[in-house]
């Protein structure tokens, strides 16, 4: 699995290396993110541990009934791990990058909020 995790991280698409590059920066605010990381059977596009957030960036294929199907599962089974699931578009990505990335920031933010508030 670590293998093929190093692999997608040495192939990342346009739109992850944009946000990988906007995601590295908050390091020094406390957000720490990996990049195709394995978490479980699956290998995540981002992931935040320490707050539980995925982040998955989504081209075309992800519309398709089947890729769908296999997506809510995946995101089904990270929920019950407790990470919580963003999906992005690369269309999203590719034409308002400052706000996928405000609505990311603010859900990192909320998430550290609940866990401060929570004693986690």
């Amino acid at each position: 699995m670590s293998s093929r995790a190093q692999s997608l991280r040495n192939r990342m698409t346009d739109h992850e290396r944009l946000v990988w590059y906007v995601l590295r920066g908050w390091r020094e605010q406390g957000f720490h993110f990996r990049r195709q990381s394995p978490i479980g059977g699956f290998i995540v596009d981002f992931v935040c541990h320490k707050y539980r957030l995925v982040i998955e960036i989504d081209g075309s294929q992800h519309g398709f009934e089947d890729n769908s199907k296999r997506d809510a599962a995946r995101d089904a089974w990270l929920r019950s791990e407790g990470y919580e699931v963003l999906r992005v578009w690369n269309v999203d990505v590719r034409e308002n990058l400052d706000g996928v990335m405000d609505g990311i920031y603010a859900a990192v933010c909320e998430l550290r909020r609940r866990q401060e508030y929570d004693g986690s």
